[in-house]
């Protein structure tokens, strides 16, 4: 049974923390390129419904284990003629078959997972042969000095953040999992913490 703290506070926390101007602008350099049938992971509160287009999209499927944040994804705007169902689900056990989907997306959900790489086998599993991993992500800082600082505050960070790491390499994992990068990029995020900034984004393909 969740605690006060993960059915009440954190929901307000993750709200807060992942709807702030910098990261609404990341979601929206990834989630506009969503064709087709779309399976979306760890949908949290809905925050990317809004930037998907109903004219290349015919279903958007998120999944999520969280029961708070399933209804706030129930109720999150979305554009008219989007259509959206919310699963309960983790994305290390996805209840879908095998290559039914043409697309995944997968924001700021990866540092949370039990499993990246389950998630990431999952995912693949999932989508039809030339389907794309669509990612943004937050993970371990390239440089010394932000990495360090990363190592420090994770133990903390994971038991405050839901479970959030702050090391988790994201190109790479998504290479090893048997996607062929394609376009990307990564950055550290500006007027964020430093130990959250560095972030990569792009488009995966499965073979």
């Amino acid at each position: 049974m969740a605690s006060f703290y993960d059915r009440y506070i954190l929901p307000k926390l993750l709200t807060c923390a992942c709807s702030g101007p910098v990261m609404m602008e990341q979601r929206t350099r990834i989630v506009p390129r969503a064709e087709g049938r779309v399976l979306e992971l760890g949908i949290g509160m809905g925050l990317n419904l809004p930037f998907y287009d109903p004219t290349k999209v015919s279903e958007v499927i998120g999944v999520d284990p969280a029961h708070e944040l399933r209804v706030q994804a129930e109720a999150a705007p979305r554009p008219e003629g989007l259509k959206v169902s919310v699963q309960k689900g983790t994305a290390e056990a996805l209840p879908f078959e095998d290559a039914s989907f043409d697309c995944v997306v997968c924001t700021f959900t990866l540092c949370s997972v039990h499993t990246p790489t389950a998630a990431l086998d999952q995912a693949r599993r999932v989508l039809k042969p030339g389907g794309r991993f669509l990612y943004c992500e937050h993970g371990g800082a390239p440089d010394p000095e932000p990495a360090r600082w990363q190592r420090f505050w994770e133990p903390l960070w994971k038991r405050m953040a839901g479970g959030c790491h702050l090391t988790r390499p994201i190109g790479s994992s998504i290479a090893a999992a048997g996607f062929k990068l394609g376009e990307g990029e990564a950055m550290y995020l500006p007027n964020m913490p430093a130990i959250v900034a560095w972030n990569e984004w792009g488009v995966a393909t499965r073979d």
